[in-house]
């Protein structure tokens, strides 16, 4: 891993977020930067309380150093540049070379120091999302500080009070900041997990954000003014195929820690398996109040922590269940074809636009199989490819891999799954009972030999349209 060294050379004025003075301070540590967009893994604790470290999707855990009972981070608020997925980045804010900013892990009952260098072209401020600490140094630029100028460098000191999942994230022209990719994880870990309530040790500990961007085919920067129509919904800044997998051993005790920073709710969902939620905004639950889930909803500006046993090997899909949000950059107002038979019209088109291609009239799977050209800087709606064929998937989507025999810190991708003798669902070749089905408007003619579709068969549908509101 690389850092920047000497970097605060000649940079602004040490300032204290709650008046620190710069004689206690001392030398400023080293902010190391980003090591790659491939999920780092668990950086075990170099000094100070023992913790069993998290493994951030696609990202990495800020390293510390102890300075007299005090452990200190170097966050830098800087431009970046993020891979998206395979062929497509954005410039975007974040920290430490990239967006998402690096996890921070502390334990609980640490003094903790983060020193926040400004390299934006505007002031910020960081706010540390569901902590307990003093007033001052909550983050709320104007409110409870001044505002970190470009070029200064602001010190935040406080004990991390209660163990649990948190955040952090600017306090100061939040709606450019984080639209921008402006945000972080923090996980605070207990300091004796026996007597805890609610925690219980896990094998796999994985984190990540919730955040979406708008950012236009061929084009690099989000529309920051964008409320809720984004094309780009991620995890950790990465759309799929980009985001990565969850190796997991069969067996394992799994924690998964969720943070949701976009502009509405997204109900994640887990195949294959149950869970329960261990862990809120306000801490961890207590085991009387969970019941089993397939999918939590996690609301704007929460956290949440879900935990399972791994019993089921196997490729699971774990992602967002709004079906927009597995997608990638979409027309919106691209009208439904569906049923519309305009195999004629083609050919007149054909004749002013050689390239052009019927799509959309038996659904948008089509879309996946055609390998059409995009425009720079930009990805499929619909993309990945597995064993069997297209994946027909994009945004928040990605897969638990549940193996047997996966050593305990590996977390490489194992490849696809090898199902057993007689468990992968199979096409039937007996005779058929071809039952009668009910007719529908414009339905498809089916070749009973071929199975193939040989054309549209007309279904009369009569339409009653009223003259006025008042007629039913």
């Amino acid at each position: 891993m690389t850092s920047r060294r000497n970097f605060l050379t000649g940079a602004g004025v040490l300032l204290g977020a709650a008046g620190v003075s710069r004689a206690a301070l001392g030398a400023v540590p080293e902010a190391p930067v980003a090591p790659g967009t491939t999920m780092a893994p668990p950086l075990a604790p170099s000094a100070g309380r023992p913790y069993n470290p998290v493994v951030t999707l696609n990202g990495w855990t800020l390293p510390f150093r102890m300075n007299n009972g005090w452990k200190e981070f170097h966050l830098v608020a800087e431009p970046v540049v993020r891979e998206i997925a395979p062929g497509m980045k954005a410039h975007l804010w974040g920290y430490n070379g990239q967006s998402p900013g690096p996890t921070i892990e502390v334990v609980e009952g640490d003094k903790v120091r983060i020193f926040v260098t400004n390299k934006l072209p505007e002031h910020t401020s960081i706010h540390w999302h569901g902590q307990r600490l003093p007033n001052g140094m909550d983050g709320v630029g104007g409110l409870t500080q001044p505002q970190i100028k470009p070029g200064q460098t602001f010190v935040y000191e406080f004990e991390a009070r209660r163990p649990g999942t948190f955040m952090y994230h600017p306090h100061a022209d939040e709606m450019v900041q984080m639209a921008m990719g402006m945000m972080g994880f923090w996980v605070t870990h207990p300091k004796d997990p026996k007597k805890t309530p609610g925690y219980a040790d896990v094998d796999r500990d994985f984190c990540f954000l919730l955040n979406a961007y708008d950012i236009e085919p061929g084009s690099f920067t989000p529309k920051i003014n964008t409320m809720l129509d984004f094309n780009l919904w991620t995890w950790n800044s990465r759309s799929f195929p980009g985001i990565d997998a969850l190796p997991v051993r069969l067996g394992d005790r799994v924690r998964i820690r969720i943070g949701n920073l976009t502009m509405t709710n997204h109900p994640i969902h887990l195949h294959g398996h149950e869970f329960v939620v261990t862990g809120t905004d306000g801490g961890f639950t207590q085991p009387a109040s969970r019941w089993p889930e397939v999918t939590v909803d996690v609301a704007v500006g929460q956290m949440r922590a879900i935990e399972f046993e791994a019993t089921e090997a196997g490729d699971w899909a774990f992602h967002c269940h709004k079906s927009h949000h597995t997608m990638n950059p979409m027309g919106h107002d691209v009208p439904t074809m569906i049923g519309v038979d305009h195999r004629d019209v083609v050919t007149q088109i054909n004749r002013l636009i050689p390239e052009y291609m019927v799509m959309g009239e038996r659904g948008m799977a089509d879309m996946q199989e055609m390998e059409m050209a995009l425009p720079d800087n930009t990805l499929p709606m619909m993309t990945g490819t597995g064993q069997y064929g297209p994946l027909e998937m994009g945004g928040m989507f990605t897969v638990v891999k549940v193996r047997e025999g996966l050593a305990r810190g590996d977390y490489k991708d194992p490849g696809p799954y090898k199902h057993p003798a007689g468990t992968l669902a199979y096409e039937w070749t007996g005779e058929s009972a071809n039952p009668v089905r009910a007719p529908t408007s414009r339905a498809t003619e089916i070749h009973p030999a071929t199975g193939r579709a040989t054309g549209l068969r007309e279904i009369e549908v009569k339409v009653r349209k009223p003259n006025s509101h008042s007629n039913r």
